[in-house]
């Protein structure tokens, strides 16, 4: 397939703006799905991190997708000819918090597109920044990591860094902070209505084994990456995040119970955390940082 760098990087620079309104029934379900005892949440309460990837959803037409459930690319995101599209990491600060009720902006930007060749074969990184805003002005800034993969990997597995890899009981042991998920088909569909998400390889099997290659259905990078941040606000109370830097490192399957770990700093201020699948294995690693008191 052929891949034409010089017309993918005409993107850099590229900038797309939305607006939305941070209501509370999106907040109250994605509470429900993380399997939160929550109040009903109220005008003028806080949005919780990770709230605001509830907003600003892309609503293609259905005549728009591809066969994958994405939109089609080449509009803001480049025309990048592979299907297979993941999260890959991201790095967020959280600057002023936003509550419901709020009007809320965010302005989008190409900040780089770049390629690479692995062990799984040919990959394309773009790079968005997203800064977020509400009506005390900046309130998260968002650099967001999307990969997108060419031909499909032999398993799901291919290529991965191995430095990544550890044996489940040697790092559950030393974690002050663990909470086990069972990524079971209806968690993954609730989660991808929730974020308006079509993507196939979340709820479709037969999709993403016979024609992706993998053993089983995915979890999302955005959902494994806000059961961390929940992690930390089930674990730090009266100490809101302050930034969030994650980085997947392998797929997570629906083949088992996962794993989320956190490990706080001395004082308190950072935590470390991990996601390990079902063999123990990780897939996303992360690092957060917490309000001064």
């Amino acid at each position: 397939m052929s891949l034409d760098m010089d017309l993918l990087r005409h993107w850099i620079g590229r900038t797309e703006d939305a607006a939305d309104v941070v209501t509370a029934a999106p907040l109250a379900s994605l509470a429900a799905t993380l399997d939160r005892d929550d109040p009903d949440p109220q005008a003028g309460d806080r949005v919780p991190p990770a709230g605001h990837w509830l907003y600003f959803l892309p609503r293609a037409r259905q005549s728009e997708l591809d066969r994958n459930g994405h939109a089609k690319k080449g509009d803001f995101l480049p025309p990048v000819p592979f299907e297979r599209r993941m999260w890959a990491g991201g790095r967020i600060r959280f600057l002023g918090p936003l509550h419901i009720g709020d009007d809320i902006t965010r302005h989008s930007e190409i900040l780089d597109v770049s390629h690479k060749t692995g062990n799984s074969g040919s990959l394309v990184f773009v790079v968005v920044r997203h800064r977020v805003s509400g009506p005390n002005g900046l309130a998260i800034e968002e650099e967001h990591d999307i990969v997108y993969r060419g031909e499909p990997p032999q398993n799901g597995r291919k290529g991965l860094d191995q430095s990544s890899i550890s044996p489940a009981g040697a790092t559950l042991e030393q974690a002050p902070w663990m909470r086990v998920i069972e990524p079971d088909p209806v968690l993954l569909f609730r989660y991808s209505a929730l974020i308006f998400n079509g993507h196939r390889i979340h709820f479709d099997r037969d999709y993403v084994t016979q024609e992706e290659g993998y053993p089983g259905l995915i979890v999302h990078g955005p959902l494994i990456a806000t059961l961390l941040m929940d992690l930390c606000r089930r674990e730090v109370s009266g100490r809101h995040l302050a930034r969030f830097d994650y980085r997947a490192r392998g797929p997570i399957f629906d083949l088992g119970p996962f794993t989320i770990t956190g490990a706080p700093t001395e004082d308190g201020g950072k935590a470390s955390l991990r996601a390990l699948d079902h063999q123990g294995r990780v897939g996303m690693t992360a690092e957060a940082e917490f309000e001064t008191r």
